[in-house]
């Protein structure tokens, strides 16, 4: 079994209070939960408006198909997302 996990930062310009910020993280979140079978969460900087910090995980029975499947959601988000992705961590 392998676990595989990115922490993803975005800046979101247009977000003037939590409220603007938990709509996009709460969209984000939905669209790419709905789409890929990953763990999706806000995992830092909750009181930063205009900064969005989301952890996801991903299981697999294969390092290959675990490493493709966090591409494609990584990719997925930073289409997706009403903000600007400014930092990936892949661990």
């Amino acid at each position: 079994m392998v676990t595989l996990s990115a922490k993803l930062t975005f800046y979101i310009p247009h977000a003037a209070s939590l409220k603007d910020k938990r709509m996009i993280a709460r969209g984000l979140v939905d669209k790419t939960t709905h789409k890929y079978n990953a763990a999706v969460a806000e995992v830092d900087t909750q009181d930063a408006h205009q900064t969005l910090t989301l952890g996801i995980a991903v299981v697999s029975g294969e390092f290959t198909h675990a490493d493709n499947m966090l591409d494609d959601i990584i990719r997925f988000m930073e289409r997706n997302a009403d903000a600007e992705l400014v930092s990936i961590v892949k661990e």
